[in-house]
């Protein structure tokens, strides 16, 4: 919820006029809370519970400030509370099922979301927050239905529709960018711009990056070797705002000592975080999130650098007037995609995403450790993997994989362990398609170091479509393992593309179902073949420049040099 400033102010006058006036605090809570101040929120909240002890209405703001705050079990606790209260609060049924995901009780979640659905059946918000999970959890019950309902709202051009889970539809281009676009004129009407920056500050370039992944997360793992290589650059200073806090990792500590200063701005109201990318004099700022979970818009909204940039975190177009440029590369935004994109579209000569190229590959258990077939010497046990996230693994994705192992005898498909029920449903699926079960393999969520060293195990990774791989197809391409993809029509479907494409093997890079199923069959038959195509990919990492951060440094620190030069020509004339 986005609440103009002067209502916020409006609604703290209120409450110092009269104190008593429950309503009051309870909407005080909600703008305070809209704004990112946690802690204003919560005041209001415990205040307006104070008034009326265990009101439904105040429980539940009290609920959602935990959550933000990241107490998911208190959070849920008090918004369970305030729902057995008020059971057909669709609103309360909504922030319930936030708070049940976050707490690590997905079911759960989803019955709450389906109870929201079931009261709102028409609102477009409950209606996407409930196709987002059920993917999530491999639940496929009337899918269709809820993804053209919700398609069907961006094309009448409802605004509630989140455009990161939006990405997971198999939408066009297009509708990517008026989703997004509606999103954004909704914070944009409700954010207020800072003043026009003064002049630019003498010295290094100020060059700043905005994200809630500063940390062992797939933001901090493709950008901490590039932040490394930038910190040789006298021309450059790196100023890292973590929306996320310190997490321990050894990533965060090499982000902190990679950067000129990591400003610690979780839990700070949007206004402040603003403010102090502004006064630290940022010329140029990139959103590591956009409109991923945990992302602040109205930061950027507020305008707080002359120039602002869509790159990495976020798969597609911001369609956010705030935002000037997004950083591509040719294969990911060809030409013919650019229309469907608000910013104005620059290009690095490499694959636009870097990686961590000092990561070790360390040796793995023992194959049946990891519940994987051994060899048999004859080709048996092929290993294909997708350690992508639940919610790629869409009807379409999975059923192709299925006819993959119904192409190579002995084949496992090893997945990413989902939450909630999601493995047994998959199970489900391939015996419902005439495949043993238990040809499909769960990895259990591991350290980043231990789940590397298991793509020693894997002879292909399928990719899904229409949302790719994409720290994941970095992961498993450094690892030796090569990835099979079908690129799309959006941004979100090119990435693993993309990658392939600059390690010059573009023969991954398949035109449609029969052709990708056809591919993994033949590979999967032939370890010859695998073998030839593994030393390929050996070679290629070592010599096609996508994990040559140093490279990449250069052609980063050229390209935001000559940009924020070119605008400061602008200025003068």
């Amino acid at each position: 919820m986005n609440v103009p400033y002067d209502e916020r102010q409006h609604l703290r006058t209120a409450v110092q006029r009269q104190p008593a006036d429950f309503i009051a605090w309870v909407m005080l809570a909600d703008a305070e809370l809209g704004a990112g101040d946690l802690d204003a929120g919560e005041r209001a909240a415990l205040r307006a519970l104070q008034l009326r002890r265990d009101h439904p209405e105040a429980l539940a703001r009290l609920g959602r400030a935990r959550w933000m705050q990241g107490r998911h079990e208190e959070a849920a606790n008090l918004l369970r509370h305030a729902s057995r209260q008020v059971p057909r609060h669709p609103g309360i049924a909504l922030w319930l099922g936030h708070a049940l995901e976050d707490a690590g009780q997905p079911e759960a979640a989803a019955d709450a979301y389906r109870r929201a659905h079931a009261l709102l059946p028409d609102e477009a918000y409950v209606a996407a927050q409930r196709l987002n999970w059920q993917r999530r959890l491999c639940d496929w019950r009337g899918l269709e239905a809820l993804s053209q309902q919700v398609r069907g709202a961006v094309a009448q051009g409802n605004p509630a529709v989140e455009p990161f889970a939006f990405l997971s539809e198999d939408a066009s281009a297009a509708e990517q960018l008026a989703c997004a676009r509606q999103r954004a004129q909704v914070i944009a009407a409700s954010t207020p711009r800072l003043p026009p920056p003064g002049p630019r500050r003498q010295g290094p370039l100020r060059v700043g990056f905005l994200s809630n992944g500063f940390g062992a997360h797939p933001t901090g793992l493709l950008t901490v070797a590039l932040f490394e290589q930038l910190r040789a650059n006298a021309g450059l200073q790196v100023h890292l705002f973590a929306l996320n806090g310190d997490d321990g990792s050894r990533i965060r500590q090499r982000l902190q000592a990679a950067a000129h200063a990591l400003h610690a701005v979780a839990g700070m109201p949007h206004a402040a975080i603003a403010r102090r990318i502004r006064e630290t004099g940022i010329d140029i700022l990139f959103d590591l999130r956009g409109w991923g979970g945990g992302g602040t818009p109205e930061v950027l909204a507020m305008r707080p650098a002359p120039l602002q940039v869509n790159w990495l975190a976020y798969p597609g177009t911001s369609g956010a007037p705030w935002i000037d440029y997004v950083l591509a590369d040719a294969f990911v935004l060809p030409p013919a995609l650019e229309p469907a994109f608000s910013e104005t579209v620059l290009r690095l000569p490499r694959a636009f995403q870097p990686s961590d190229n000092t990561r070790v590959v360390e040796a793995p258990p023992a194959r049946g450790e990891c519940g994987l077939p051994g060899c048999d010497g004859n080709g048996g046990g092929v290993v294909f993997c997708c350690f992508n996230n639940s919610y790629k693994l869409n009807p379409r994705s999975v059923a192709r994989m299925l006819e993959v192992l119904r192409g190579v005898p002995g084949s496992v498909l090893w997945l990413l362990s989902g939450p909630g029920l999601a493995d047994e449903r998959l199970r489900e699926v391939a015996r419902s398609q005439g495949i043993d079960p238990s040809r499909l393999v769960f990895m259990p969520k591991l350290p980043h170091p231990q789940y590397l060293a298991r793509y020693r195990h894997a002879d292909l990774f399928l990719d899904t479509h229409p949302y790719n791989a994409h720290t994941t197809a970095s992961d498993a391409l450094w690892a030796g393992c090569p990835v099979l993809t079908t690129p799309g029509r959006s941004f979100a479907a090119r990435v693993a593309g993309s990658l392939n494409h600059h390690l010059g093997l573009d023969e991954m890079n398949v035109a449609d179902d029969a052709a990708f199923i056809a591919t993994a069959v033949r590979l999967g038959n032939d370890p010859a073949a695998r073998a030839a195509l593994r030393a390929r990919l050996a070679s290629a990492r070592d010599t096609a420049g996508v994990f040559d951060m140093a490279g990449f440094a250069r052609d980063f620190a050229a390209l935001v040099q000559d940009l924020v030069g070119r605008q400061a020509h602008a200025g003068q004339h």
